[in-house]
């Protein structure tokens, strides 16, 4: 499922929709959301239809590190993000959503 962003009214502020289908996560029970808008503290994602999701408002305007983490511990980066970067405290790339 695609990386969907929706600008406010104002265009300050992008609702933006991170989504991973459930058979990309290796077998996960609960899939979890970090990065650099929630300080790398993974949030719970919700599982419905075959896929975890969660929005999240972020100011526009800037560019935002993340990766997906599994209950088990494993990071997942995003197939539809916007573009990667790497990262040298993790060793691999992270994703990132462009605003």
């Amino acid at each position: 499922m695609p990386l969907t962003k929706k600008l406010s009214k104002d265009k300050t502020v992008c609702k933006v929709a991170f989504s991973l289908p459930v058979e990309i996560t290796g077998g996960a029970k609960k899939l979890l959301l970090a990065g650099e808008f929630n300080a790398w503290k993974p949030t719970p994602m919700r599982k419905a239809n075959g896929s975890f999701s969660l929005s999240v408002e972020l100011p526009t305007g800037a560019n935002y590190q993340y990766r997906f983490v599994t209950d088990t511990g494993m990071w997942i980066n995003d197939t539809d993000a916007d573009c990667y970067v790497y990262s040298p405290h993790a060793e691999a790339d992270n994703s990132v959503v462009v605003l």
